[in-house]
């Protein structure tokens, strides 16, 4: 199956917004349930310019989309941060891992980011497995991170360095 990424579009806004609308993927993410097309258009129309959203398509479907933000701060300007989503009914397909690679690409390749930093739930398993898999490792587990559906949830902390020629 190919998959595709690319950056995103202002045009993408209202799939991305359908996308969130299901409870099982924004569960695992800090956006709250019914997002707006209005806000999702102003997100897409108004991109940080430290800020890259990537989306990925199979058979020309919008599936997932990653937000990689680096650090504004000089003394963190080699560190970024990212969110991913894949659609529930395409998860497991490799989108998720395109999404990452190639925002992993261009972090290494062209922004000079040396860590990559993300937050996962400790009962995203799955979301988990991917990340380790790709080289991140966790670094600390924030208790009560989030309020998720009545109730307090943990959250690890995971990232990835970006290992120099010289170590």
């Amino acid at each position: 199956m190919k998959i595709d990424i690319r950056h995103a579009e202002p045009e993408d806004a209202d799939v991305l917004q359908a996308i969130y609308t299901d409870e099982a993927l924004y569960a695992n993410t800090l956006q709250l349930p019914m997002p707006s097309k209005s806000l999702w258009r102003k997100r897409l129309a108004d991109i940080p310019d430290n800020t890259y959203v990537l989306v990925a398509e199979i058979e020309g479907e919008v599936v997932g989309s990653l937000g990689l933000e680096t650090m504004v701060s000089k003394r963190r300007g080699h560190v970024a941060s990212f969110g991913i989503s894949v659609k529930t009914s395409s998860q497991g397909k490799g989108a998720g891992r395109a999404l990452i690679t190639a925002a992993l690409d261009l972090a290494d390749n062209w922004l000079n980011i040396r860590r990559v930093e993300i937050t996962v739930y400790t009962d995203n398993t799955g979301a988990i497995g991917l990340y380790k898999s790709l080289g991140f490792v966790i670094e600390g587990e924030m208790v009560d991170y989030a309020y998720r559906n009545g109730e307090y949830i943990n959250a690890y902390q995971m990232a990835r360095i970006r290992k120099t020629k010289n170590g």
